[in-house]
């Protein structure tokens, strides 16, 4: 299959998992307002939340990173400047949402 098949392909599917998780992000983003911190905390450190948001948070560097790497392909003509543009944004797509991820189990200790 050719990359560019397999990079659309991977665009659709992580926007469909993506849906779901951005609504129920948003619904209880809405929920937030009238909350103090210790409830919003306390959303956090739930185990469903933790789970949901991971995902949330994955699967959106994984689409943006996708996302922007076509934006490259298509208007950075240098192979050299291309390439070291792209690694630069697997690596920070891959460390953000780790360290992202550890922050929020880290609420919880």
């Amino acid at each position: 299959m050719i990359n560019a098949t397999k990079k659309w392909i991977f665009l659709k599917i992580g926007s469909a998992l993506l849906v779901p998780l951005m609504l129920w992000f948003l619904f209880n983003l809405v929920s937030f307002y009238d909350k103090n911190y210790e409830e919003v905390l306390l959303f956090f450190t739930s185990q469903p939340t933790k789970f949901l948001f991971s995902l949330f948070v994955i699967f959106a560097y994984f689409y943006s990173a996708l996302s922007i790497s076509e934006v490259f392909e298509d208007y950075i003509e240098n192979e050299k400047l291309k390439n070291v543009a792209n690694r630069l944004l697997y690596l920070f797509a891959i460390i953000i949402p780790i360290l992202t991820i550890l922050l929020l189990y880290k609420l919880s200790l």
